[in-house]
Order: structure tokens, then sequence, then C-alpha cells
């Protein structure tokens, strides 16, 4: 398993990150980012900073902008794309310039929210309208709402499964394989995709955590010495699946060669079966798809293989959570965007994304779900702060690719071990730091 600090040196280097994220920054004002009233009123310049680096090259996000003028004629918005967003984001907030808006890095702990941003209002107010509210919640108060969410599950080619013979949703871990074992012997296809090497698609298989039990307080659950990893567990199912697709050979046969943008076009093209995602991604399989000049309906969404009383489940998470800077000059031209882009711009409609604001119907890219009465758990994220304080002491990673990377080498033979002492191990160290949290 590597290295580990000590949970001594590791709760002290947790302590000096949370000092020293704010050093330089000063003292914010506390004051609130409120809902403006009136459009015609609000002016300033406001930076706002986004990871969609696509989207600010090809003048899709200078479009918005001149939309947002048409109701707020006095406020300039400049964007700042970042590759590395989180990394930069996360150097930038050691001092009070990060922006007037911005994503919630995950670097952030949550308590720490009241110290970087200004309260949007009161949880009370915001969870009637917004889903996901919870995640920012802070003593009551809101400190960032989300862009959009998504449903979890797998992304795939219809056509390459349909070719191996299976046409319904696999029910369980087990038939689920047993359609990749389908794949691999009646198609050229790769069955399932790691995307290793990239690293982030593979912290997708922990928003699947409530999909198997349909709890939506599964995520919550794990803040204790509770051993996540036990026989039968959320985490166990989750993570045995995927070991399992590795060492039975139905994955790339090297996962340091994949290739995030790659697989786009090998998905749509029917060179890939199957992947870990999020439904955010459907539209991006689909209009590479177009672009192959393959069907873009032969991208389909599946949930994740385990039914709760005859039915599949799917967990809806946030993605990022805009908020406003606390050291911002122009806070309410920094709300009245936030507020613009996630009610009207039409941005979560055209990601094909679950749409943040409640009222709003659930795009078509989930029309597979909603026409197969699959349950869709908005997942609590009310100890969302516990938990990751536990994972961070840990230095396990839920929401990291390292420990699943850890996974795929045990699973191929490239890391001695077997999967009881890999869950045994991540158990030990979560259990350890929960009780030295006091949780």
């Amino acid at each position: 398993m590597g290295k580990r600090k000590t949970l001594a040196g590791a709760l002290l280097a947790t302590a000096i990150m949370t000092v020293t994220g704010c050093s330089g920054a000063g003292a914010p004002s506390g004051e609130a980012a409120s809902a403006p009233a009136d459009p015609a009123e609000i002016s300033g310049d406001i930076k706002v900073l986004t990871h969609r680096t696509d989207l600010v090259q090809d003048g899709t996000m200078a479009k918005y902008a001149a939309e947002f003028n048409k109701t707020y004629p006095k406020v300039k918005v400049k964007f700042e794309a970042l590759t590395d967003y989180e990394g930069e984001v996360k150097i930038r907030m050691n001092t009070a310039d990060y922006g007037d808006v911005l994503m919630i890095p995950g670097a952030v702990a949550k308590n720490d929210y009241p110290k970087f941003f200004a309260p949007l209002g009161s949880t009370a107010e915001l969870s009637g309208k917004y889903r996901f509210s919870d995640k920012t919640d802070v003593g009551g108060k809101v400190y960032g709402i989300a862009q959009f969410g998504t449903a979890n599950g797998f992304v795939y080619n219809k056509a390459v499964w349909k070719r191996a013979g299976v046409t319904d949703w696999p029910a369980t871990p087990a038939e689920f394989l047993s359609g990749l074992r389908a794949i691999e012997a009646k198609t050229d296809a790769v069955p399932y995709y790691t995307n290793f090497k990239d690293g982030w698609p593979l912290t997708a298989w922990s928003n699947n955590i409530g999909s198997v039990t349909c709890d939506p307080g599964a995520n919550d659950k794990l803040a204790g010495a509770v051993s996540p990893w036990k026989a039968g567990s959320e985490l166990n199912v989750i993570d045995t699946l995927l070991h399992d697709i590795v060492a039975d050979g139905l994955s790339e046969k090297d996962p340091n060669t994949t290739n995030w943008e790659a697989s786009k076009g090998m998905i749509a093209k029917g060179e890939i079966a199957t992947m870990q995602l999020g439904s955010w991604a459907i539209t991006q399989m689909r209009a590479a798809a177009e672009k192959a000049g393959t069907d873009p309906d032969d991208i389909g969404f599946m949930p994740f293989p385990v039914q709760k009383g005859g039915k599949f489940c799917a967990t809806l998470v946030s993605d990022y959570q805009q908020a406003v800077n606390a050291h911002s000059d122009h806070k309410a031209a920094a709300r009245a965007w936030i507020d613009w882009f996630t009610q009207e711009s039409g941005y979560s409609e055209r990601e094909g994304a679950v749409p943040a604001v409640k009222s709003a119907p659930m795009p078509d890219t989930l029309k597979d779900f909603v026409d197969n009465d699959v349950t869709l758990v908005e997942r609590s994220e009310a100890k969302t702060g516990e938990v990751n304080a536990i994972d961070n002491v840990a230095e396990i990673g839920l929401a990291k690719p390292d420990y699943r990377q850890q996974l795929v080498d045990l699973a191929r033979g490239a890391l001695k071990g077997d999967l009881k002492e890999f869950f045994a191990d991540l158990d030990k160290r979560w259990n350890e730091a929960a009780r030295a949290a006091g949780s």
C-alpha cells in the first residue's frame, strides 16, 4: 500500500493546511452575497474561474455572458479557464485573489467554507429551491450552489452489448461480469475500459455509494469507525466489481496506456463497450459518435448492477458548486451571475445533466432511467465534512484515484496481496482515523 504518515502526523498536517489556507488573505467580511432584487441596480466587473477550458476557448462562455448582460447590463464578466483547476485555485486561496465566482475546490474542508466564501442564504430557504444544497451547508447557511448534478452508472455501447447477446441490463454483479465475458467472446471490443492513466474517471466509482442499498444516507453513514469495506457493504460491493472486472481480464490489456480523450471516440466506434462514469458523459460520447460517423443513439446508460425490491437505484450527486469569494468587492454582481447561470442559462440542459433547480425537468439523457423506473436517489451530504476529515487522515482518497489504481494493480497482479487483505487494510486505516478524529 506504500508509505503512510502516522495518524498524529497526518492530523498535524491537516491542521497546518487549514491554518495556512487563509494565510495572507486577511479576514473576510462575513457579508452575505444575497440574491439581487433589481437587475438594473447591479453593477461591477467580476472574474469567473472555471475548469471548462473547452467552453472558454470555443466562445461558448462568452455567449453565455452576452445573454446574461441582457438582464444585467451593468455587470462585466471575465472568464479565466484553468487546466489544473484544483491545483491552481488551491494555491491562489492562500491570498484573497481567487476570482469573484469560482467552483469550490475539493481540497477545501467543508467546515472552512465560511473562511473563503460568502454565504448565499439559509439552508432552509435554498434547499426548497435547489438540489444538493446540503453539500455546502455550514451552520445553517449555504455557501455554494451546484452548476448541475449527475446520475451515476455505466456509459455503454448498446450495439456492442446487443452483438454479444445482452439486451437487458444486468441486475447483479455476476450478471454484469457475464455480459462482459460475452462481449469478450463474441466481439472485438474491449469489454470494460478503466481510464486508469488519467486516474480521475476511477473516482466515479465512489459516486455509486447509495446506489447499492438505495439509501440517500449511505455516504453519511461512513462518518465513524464503521469498517466501510466489510463484507456486504456498499464499498465492498462496488470495489469488488471493479477488481473482478480486471482480474478476469475483461479490461484493457495495459491500463498504463489508457487515454480519456481517445476513449470517447473508441466507445463511439464500438471499440470499447463500457465505462463507469456519470451521466454528464453521455452528451460527450454522443458528440464523439457524430464526429466518428456512427449512431449517437448507440450510446446508452445503465445503472449499477444491483436491485433493491426488484428495482434499480442510481445516486444523484452534485457537480462543482459555484461560490462567491468572501473577499470580493462585487458580491451582488457575483451572486447575480450564479443565479442566472443556474436558473436561466440552459447550461445543465445543454450538458444533458440533472438540473440543480428542483422544478426543472430531467434531461433527455436519462430517458432510459425514467422509462425503466430507475429510482433516483439524491445523496445526502450532511456529514460530508466528517467523512472527508476521516478520509484525509486515513490517506485513502474516496474522491481521488490512487487507491483504486492500487486496486486495479492488485487485480492484474502488479501489486502483491489479495482483495481480502486489501479491504482489511482500508478498514483498519479508516477506523483508526475515525477514532483519532473522535468520530
